[in-house]
């Protein structure tokens, strides 16, 4: 219902044959241009703030561009980058152009090693300079780097220090351009010692030196030196202008990556299925990268596993499973049909077990699937109900059989997201007037007076369309009672790990549960858990610390804060009786048994940096917006 913005995906080619190789087979040279095309764009889902892709080129000529780049800004950013490349052929004649030789020696983005990422801001930071790869330019081909990732740390500012203590001086202080000064460093140690092994060792000179270096360039060693200073959620990857790459997850396992390798090529991406539709191949085909483990491939296109860290506790993000990633996954599907089911008996409970006089619908679109489960959980319930009525009663006529067997759960698409309110709407009083728009209803599908109103949706982390829109337009239905399903648990803390939730002033959990501390007299613990946390600012990044904010909570049931949430929500104008519905956490453990990260719902962070920022987000919400 309320967009999120996830912070990045990332794909790669490594084309492991000659150009002319895929020009024989199928018809073209630019097979993995087409294949990083496809991978973007099926993942579009990811980032629509920016795009961007590099190629390296492995047989260049002396003089010529080796490493390419191009990026663009917007929603339509991947169609503009590959336009952008394409424009760069169009200038060729065309014996130019279909000739593979000639291609893989002069035509720019005609390589073998493709890398694209897709952008969702969640640091504030816009503009073209932070949309990835980002490239550090060098005239040794080993040394030119380009880096992307999909990604948040925690602890910039430590990584910073590292950096500069050197003597290094980054010119930007994002994360990105940070990691790149980084990375950059330890690359420049690694092509150094190798060429100190040439020279003094093998007695090496000239191009002899260079072609050493290449063939022997060892990547896993620079993310040994930095990967260590790493805290956060992440993939990373890098290309050489030389044509080592890396992909490496973080060892929580936190953000996800899937690889695919054949004799041919060599994928990776964010999303298991877009790899196996892309490359028309079984989910058992496609590998999952394990936590804190990278996958290198060197110059020849020869890959290999490396364990960078050791494993830290298993942490995936649920979130991913519940709403980021694309549904077409058979585990997703599956998981997400599971919290729909799951919450089978709370909504029967709601409606007081009156299917008859109910009616069921989901908000567009990511709960569709979560709907499903949904139904197929009332389903099951009235089949059993069925079965009682019909067992051993040998008194029923035909029209009461019929009656039995017309018992239907009764199911409407109610909500249709009408517009998409334009950002250049700004001034408070339009832009709420006209979110109520977003949604329109389908007339005629509730009995007015008679029926409740459930609705399921995926996740309520602000309220702010609820308010809005939802609760309005469907109260103009003039159903008895509407009950919204959250088919996740309540969204109580902030996420430090790739989605945009930084702010405790943003979740309505997190206000109804001050509400609740101020009108019960319980103030004091808004203030105690302040000071708490201006206390723990002294303690070191490398340990986690107390959540102050879990106290904030501690005194009241989840149905309390739901009940709260409604009234904090709710128009003053809707006269249908409201109920907010909420996944349990442990309802969430059993359908996403494979991912167990629920920072988001427990507070329980994964990594030191995440308990230490929800603390400093504690502080900045008592000292801004608390007395507001």
């Amino acid at each position: 219902m309320e967009l999120l913005k996830h912070e990045c995906g990332i794909a790669t080619v490594r084309l492991r044959k000659p150009l002319s190789y895929y020009q024989e087979k199928y018809g073209t040279w630019m097979y993995g241009l087409n294949k990083l095309y496809l991978l973007m764009e099926k993942q579009h889902n990811r980032g629509q703030e920016g795009a961007g892709l590099s190629v390296a080129k492995l047989y260049s000529q002396a003089g010529g561009e080796y490493l390419f780049r191009e990026r663009a800004m917007g929603t339509d950013a991947i169609r503009e980058i590959f336009d952008n490349v394409h424009h760069e052929f169009a200038k060729l004649p065309k014996e130019q152009l279909l000739d593979p030789v000639y291609a893989q020696n002069y035509i720019p983005f005609a390589g073998e090693c493709y890398m694209g990422h897709l952008r969702y801001s969640t640091t504030g930071k816009s503009g073209i300079s932070f949309v990835h790869p980002m490239v550090r330019r060098s005239n040794w081909r080993a040394k030119c780097l380009a880096i992307c990732g999909n990604f948040n740390l925690t602890n910039v500012d430590n990584v910073f220090k590292a950096i500069t203590s050197v003597g290094q001086h980054p010119r930007h202080t994002s994360d990105m351009h940070i990691l790149l000064e980084q990375i950059g460093h330890r690359l420049d140690r690694e092509v150094e010692r190798l060429y100190r092994i040439g020279h003094e060792q093998e007695k090496l000179e000239g191009m002899d030196i260079t072609h050493y270096i290449e063939d022997r360039i060892d990547l896993s060693n620079v993310l040994k030196s930095c990967a260590p200073l790493w805290d956060g959620g992440y993939v990373m990857c890098g290309l050489t202008g030389s044509g080592e790459s890396y992909t490496m997850r973080d060892p929580w396992g936190i953000r996800p990556c899937y690889y695919y390798v054949d004799d041919e090529v060599i994928v990776a991406a964010s999303e298991r299925p877009v790899i196996q539709t892309v490359m028309n191949v079984s989910a058992e085909d496609v590998k999952e990268l394990q936590p804190g483990q990278g996958l290198f491939i060197n110059r020849a296109g020869e890959p290999r596993m490396q364990q960078i860290l050791e494993p830290k506790e298993f942490k995936p993000c649920s979130f991913e499973r519940i709403y980021f990633s694309r549904g077409s996954d058979m585990d997703i599907y599956k998981e997400r049909k599971a919290l729909g089911f799951a919450l089978t008996e709370p909504i029967l409970k709601s409606v007081d077990y009156d299917l008859q006089n109910s009616v069921f619908s989901f908000i567009p679109n990511t709960a569709e699937v979560a709907y499903y489960g949904m139904i197929e959980g009332l389903n099951s319930y009235l089949d059993n109900e069925k079965f009682e009525l019909l067992r051993g009663n040998r008194k029923l006529t035909d029209e009461d059989l019929k009656k039995v067997l017309d018992m239907k759960v009764r199911t409407e698409k109610v909500a249709i997201k009408d517009i998409k309110l334009r950002t250049f709407i700004t001034e408070g009083a339009s832009r709420n007037d006209l979110a109520a728009h977003v949604y329109d209803i389908t007339y005629g599908t509730v009995r007015a007076g008679v029926d409740n109103l459930v609705v399921i949706d995926d996740s309520i982390v602000r309220g702010t369309t609820l308010r809005q829109s939802i609760l309005s337009i469907m109260d103009r239905l003039e159903p008895k009672k509407i009950v919204i399903v959250s088919s996740s648990p309540q969204i109580r803390y902030p996420d430090y790990y790739g989605i945009d939730m930084s702010k405790m002033r943003e979740f309505i959990a997190f206000k109804a549960a001050i509400a609740l501390l101020q009108e019960q007299g319980m103030e004091h613990i808004i203030q105690n858990q302040y000071r708490k946390a201006l206390d723990l600012r002294t303690k070191t990044w490398d340990r986690p610390v107390e959540n102050v904010v879990k106290a904030i909570y501690a005194p009241f049931e989840q149905q309390e804060i739901s009940r709260k949430m409604v009234e904090l929500l709710k128009p003053a104008s809707t006269r249908a009786e409201v109920q907010l519905l909420f996944q349990s956490v442990d309802g969430l453990h059993k359908a996403i048994s494979n991912h167990p990260g629920d920072w988001y719902f427990t507070g329980d962070y994964p990594t030191p940096g995440g308990s230490h920022l929800v603390n400093e987000a504690y502080i900045s919400y008592i000292e801004q917006d608390y007395h507001n």
